[in-house]
């Protein structure tokens, strides 16, 4: 495992389209994603401890944030076949225990992760409703272990700035996390 750390973020890159299958049975594209005040996309898996850490408070942000029109997505990059916990079957049963409230999706060519440049797990892209980057930055304070349940909300007071506003905040905090284990060519 690899700890590597987010980018500074790039104001205003338009987000790449997708089309990728969801543990739900569905396909989901880019525009059919986003909210009227935005789009959260969020590369996870199931295996990372970065992303166990911070599984419950993603749910619960996502939540809070489909009531201000930002929709989440996230999407699953990682080689499964070196990865068995990642498995389709695995990011099924995680988005049902979790009760996602949004669509967990697998980039099995891992050609998405590679069109947004996602470097880890969690790697969240933030987009206004012009589908324009407006945050990459960290969820909050925490690592491989949960922050405390009083820390600040970087994420989610970003994304509320977001949709209120169309801009997000000048100073963020990258997000940190497991390498994207990429497919040997």
């Amino acid at each position: 495992m690899v700890r590597m750390e987010t980018p500074i973020c790039d104001f205003g890159w338009k987000a790449p389209d997708f089309d990728l299958p969801g543990v739900d049975g569905r396909r989901y594209k880019l525009e059919s994603a986003c909210g009227p005040n935005g789009l959260l996309v969020m590369f996870i898996c199931n295996h990372c401890p970065y992303v166990k850490a911070v599984l419950d408070r993603i749910v619960r942000d996502a939540r809070e944030l489909k009531a201000l029109g930002v929709a989440c997505i996230a999407i699953m990059p990682n080689d499964p076949g070196d990865y068995p916990e990642d498995s389709f079957d695995s990011m099924l049963r995680v988005a049902r225990d979790k009760d996602f409230p949004f669509p967990y999706v697998m980039d099995e060519t891992q050609e998405v992760a590679r069109a947004y440049g996602a470097v880890c797990t969690p790697d969240f892209f933030g987009f206004n409703r012009d589908l324009e980057l407006q945050y990459r930055g960290r969820l909050d304070a925490s690592k491989k272990e949960t922050a405390p349940e009083d820390t600040r909300r970087d994420l989610f007071e970003a994304m509320a700035q977001v949709a209120r506003t169309g801009l997000g905040p000048r100073e963020q905090i990258p997000s940190m996390g497991c390498s994207i284990k990429w497919k040997e060519s």
